[in-house]
């Protein structure tokens, strides 16, 4: 069993391309990290949840700064060093000969990238397109939709901005039909998010959008429910994954959606302006691609990716983000980021007045969570957390949120939370005299 983990630590790190072996896992953290993963083999990924001592290895394989606790990994997040380290390495063996080794060298790895995405995401590398991030990604389906005056779309008051508003673009331009619907937070009834949907739908419904995870507090919504009542009524399915892609087990097709966006340099930790679609293979002529290609009706997925020169480094570094993913397991991951999550909500919950817009529950959530605290402005609590504390979270007021999101990340060890809370606690306390 050692041996093979050895091998698999040793496979795992031959880079896309022509790069060899990292120096930093043939060092003493390759050997730290087999004595780590080695401990935790037998053991089923809710104990491993509550392990500090293996989690403090995984927070090491981090650069996180000791002079912030980051708990707004919410909006993008930080890279392993390896990937970090890959992405450098690739920059510098570009530096060397641009033309020759980006096209002619680095170009042909991104389809091995391609196949590992396709793998991690349970489809064929057929249906996966390299982007930047999931605004590129779902644009590419807003925009390259062929849609009439008078045809509808149904999203929710909740979906994220960039979204909403390349909708409203087409509304504009088009003459497209938004129909609104607006779900609580949390929520925790599949029956009523379903139905929600359903009667929104019409005869003139084309296409619907849904967050798989809403991005303002967590929820995770019943995709693959919503998407079969769509699909029986002839109406297309568009899943907006920004936060759910590599932060809890699923693969797309079991989403049975049409249409798949996500940026990998969110729960990947893929470098900085990664991203990718998925398209349903027999859907990816009818789409036309935001930028074009010789032929933008074609049934080539890679058509959607004809941007030009683009960051082969960040690109090709994405599979250092996927062997970091498997070598720490995606079962163990999920369990930890939730451990995380209801460790500082139940911390919060001591306080009186606490409200959450985040369910407890694991089939609603997993490591977002957003708060309130009655009678204080969330903003003020922000602020004090910042300047008083160096503990970095986010206010959202958006819609029927309004609340302070909280996500902390792999490399926040529950002693971390603790200080958070307790800091919370006393700014409470001072606020109400």
């Amino acid at each position: 069993m050692k041996s093979n983990r050895r091998k698999f630590l040793k496979n795992s790190l031959t880079a896309a391309g022509t790069l060899a072996l990292s120096s930093m896992f043939k060092s003493a953290y390759g050997s730290e990290a087999e004595k780590a993963l080695n401990r935790v083999s037998l053991l089923p990924p809710e104990k491993v949840a509550t392990d500090e001592d293996f989690w403090y290895w995984v927070q090491r394989s981090f650069t996180s700064s000791s002079n912030m606790m980051n708990l707004n990994n919410g909006g993008v997040c930080p890279q392993p060093k390896i990937v970090q380290d890959a992405f450098e390495k690739y920059n510098r063996i570009c530096n060397e000969g641009p033309a020759y080794y980006m096209w002619h060298v680095f170009g042909k790895g991104r389809e091995s990238v391609r196949e590992s995405l396709a793998k991690l995401a349970g489809c064929s590398s057929e249906e996966i397109a390299i982007q930047r991030n999931t605004t590129e990604a779902l644009e590419t389906v807003i925009f390259g939709l062929e849609l009439e005056k008078g045809d509808e779309v149904v999203l929710t008051k909740q979906d994220y901005p960039n979204m909403i508003n390349a909708w409203k673009q087409r509304e504009k331009r088009d003459g497209i039909v938004l129909k609104w619907i607006n779900l609580p937070q949390p929520v925790e009834d599949d029956d009523l998010i379903v139905k929600t949907y359903v009667d929104a739908f019409t005869s003139k419904t084309k296409i619907i959008q849904i967050m798989h995870v809403i991005n303002w507090t967590g929820q995770i919504l019943p995709a693959k429910k919503i998407a079969r009542e769509a699909h029986k009524r002839g109406i297309e399915v568009m899943l907006d994954g920004a936060h759910a892609f590599a932060h809890f087990e699923f693969k797309i097709p079991d989403t049975e959606v049409d249409y798949y966006g996500t940026s990998l340099h969110k729960w990947l930790y893929a470098p900085f302006g990664t991203g990718m679609l998925y398209v349903k293979k027999d859907k990816i002529k009818k789409i036309w691609p935001l930028t074009a290609p010789g032929d933008p009706q074609s049934d080539n997925i890679i058509k959607f990716e004809a941007m030009g020169t683009r960051s082969f480094p960040a690109e090709l570094a994405i599979g250092k983000a996927i062997d970091f993913y498997y070598m720490i397991g995606a079962k163990r991951k999920e369990e930890r980021l939730r451990y995380l999550k209801n460790y500082w909500m139940n911390g919060i919950n001591e306080i009186t007045g606490a409200k959450f817009f985040t369910s407890f529950k694991p089939e609603y959530a997993c490591g977002l969570g957003n708060f309130a605290i009655e009678g204080i402005d969330p903003a003020d609590i922000q602020v004090a957390l910042l300047d008083k504390y160096k503990i970095y979270t986010i206010v959202i007021n958006w819609e029927n949120i309004h609340g302070i999101r909280v996500t902390p990340n792999l490399y926040t060890t529950t002693r971390e939370l603790d200080k958070f809370v307790n800091a919370v606690k006393t700014i409470v306390k001072e606020k109400r005299g």
